[in-house]
């Protein structure tokens, strides 16, 4: 399947987040979120230490993003699923490095440009399980907590809004990819990071000084770009965000800050982890070359290793692939969607205001 479901949510967050109910498809969602966690309790992946740290990082959410976990609530209320487990879901990653098991399930490569025949661009190749090709949302939010408007998100049914990319209708944008570490610590998990820079950042600048405001619990970055032109590339390392600003940034799935490239995992046979570095060489020696605009954008997410690099993933051993291509335009915002990989499905544009 590759077409996205595409959801307009309002409300408060618990209301948005069972919104997501009236897509259906529940067996899909139970596979993807609480059976993943079912499986991770059989491995011996939630031992007491890490239903420990779960707990810590529920009151540290509680604390500093209460909306963020309405939202979850009402996904699994919506759902008939236990909160707590779908908590554990999101966190899978994080516990796997833990214990030193890191799998890079979700890959992706995301690059911003500043400007360009089409302004400028947030754009992100979303890697991950083929699970989530039937339950992959475009959705539209709107809510007292948000107070930049409206959100247009790309994101998965059973998760927080922005899962994987998303803009506002500031033309704020953000993308992430996932680095698997050796370090974590009680902060922010990017999943409800995202969504919250969504909700309340109108630009680069402001969300940047959000992201210094808190500790992070360690993994993933952001690539970010505003309708001024501003980008940043942000590694959300335990030990500290490290935050590059320039014209042109690119993240893929390893570190590359002197601060923090030694907290990369890159484990032995793991399709993503072993080309990370090779798609971020490749996007870091094309992008400067001309100006971009989401024409040329579209080809560039559809190379494959005999162009360059394999940008565009399918047919991996491991189940992962490409299962959605996103272009987002700042300054008209809206989001040129591929719901499918980018060398051979349709792309549908999805406007958010205008």
């Amino acid at each position: 399947m590759s077409d996205a479901l595409s959801l307009v949510l309002a409300g408060t967050a618990e209301e948005r987040g069972r919104g997501q109910a009236q897509a259906g498809r529940i067996e899909q969602v139970r596979a993807a979120t609480i059976g993943r966690v079912a499986q991770a309790r059989a491995e011996g992946l939630i031992d007491a230490a890490a239903e420990e740290y779960l707990r810590r990082q529920h009151a540290f959410h509680a604390h500093v993003d209460p909306e963020g976990l309405a939202e979850l609530e009402g996904i699994a209320a919506g759902f008939g699923f236990d909160p707590a487990e779908m908590f554990a879901h999101l966190h899978l990653g994080t516990l796997r490095d833990l214990k030193g098991g890191a799998r890079l399930d979700d890959g992706c490569s995301a690059w911003a440009v500043a400007g360009g025949p089409d302004g400028p661009l947030v754009v992100k190749n979303r890697d991950f399980s083929g699970m989530h090709l039937g339950i992959q949302t475009v959705a539209r939010h709107e809510g007292p907590d948000v107070k930049t408007g409206a959100l247009l998100c790309l994101g998965s049914l059973g998760s927080p809004g922005a899962y994987s990319s998303g803009i506002n209708a500031r033309g704020f944008a953000l993308a992430d990819t996932q680095v698997a570490v050796r370090h974590h610590r009680v902060g922010w998990l990017r999943y409800f990071l995202m969504t919250r820079l969504l909700a309340r950042c109108a630009s680069v600048d402001e969300a940047v000084r959000m992201v210094q405001a808190h500790p992070h619990a360690g993994g993933g970055t952001l690539i970010m770009a505003d309708a001024s032109g501003a980008t940043a590339a942000v590694e959300l390392g335990a030990a500290g965000p490290q935050i590059i600003r320039r014209g042109c940034v690119m993240r893929t799935n390893h570190y590359v800050t002197a601060e923090l490239a030694d907290d990369t995992l890159l484990p032995e046979g793991d399709c993503i982890a072993s080309n990370s570095r090779r798609r971020f060489e490749f996007l870091a020696e094309k992008l400067p070359q001309k100006a971009w605009d989401r024409a040329t954008a579209r080809e560039l997410m559809a190379t494959h290793p005999e162009g360059g690099a394999p940008i565009c993933q399918h047919g991996a051993e491991d189940g992962t692939l490409t299962i959605a291509s996103a272009i987002y335009s700042c300054v008209a915002p809206g989001l040129l969607l591929c719901a499918g990989s980018p060398c051979r499905t349709a792309w549908n544009a999805h406007e958010l205001t205008g």
